[in-house]
């Protein structure tokens, strides 16, 4: 099989009680569930991506605490791919492009959070290396922007990175 499922960032932090509640955090992750639950069904390559913060200064995914954790929808279990992060994009300093070739994967499907940030910069790569994306844009998540004092909502965020998307991602 050369499809894979890359389930990036959907941890705790991002979640009520969490140090960076993303809009829809609960929505998405029930939605990538359910793909998490057919790619397990078919026994499919599964990668989950974890965001763990290095810099000083950060102060969401600090290491050993229970936000930088997996959330309970898409905990990995033990035979399932987990690749640790310390950027945005995925595929910096990382296992994962390594782990895609020597798999022979060519087709990703791509979920998680957050979605300005991690998302795009991990699907952008991918499709840079070559990889067929699929995007599935309801098991994401984002949160409201804001730029020269002006509110972006998370809904629109959301909306125009798909938008993005759908023109770099799907010829």
């Amino acid at each position: 099989m050369n499809t894979a499922l890359i389930i990036i960032d959907i941890q705790n932090d991002y979640f009520e009680e969490g140090k960076m509640t993303l809009a829809g955090s609960l929505k998405a992750s029930e939605n990538a569930k359910l793909i998490l639950n057919k790619f397990r069904e078919g026994n499919m390559p599964i990668i989950h991506v974890q965001h763990i913060a290095t810099r000083d200064t950060a102060t969401f995914f600090l290491p050993n605490t229970n936000g930088a954790d997996f959330h309970n929808n898409v905990k990995p279990l033990e035979h399932e791919k987990t690749i640790i992060k310390h950027y945005p994009n995925s595929f910096i300093e990382t296992s994962l492009l390594d782990y895609l070739k020597s798999n022979n994967i060519s087709n990703l499907v791509i979920c998680g959070m957050m979605t300005h940030m991690c998302v795009d910069a991990t699907t952008r790569a991918a499709k840079d290396l070559g990889f067929n994306i699929v995007l599935i844009s309801d098991a994401c998540a984002t949160k409201e922007l804001e730029i020269e004092g002006q509110k972006v909502r998370a809904e629109d965020v959301q909306n125009s990175f798909e938008t993005v998307a759908r023109q770099i991602f799907i010829k």
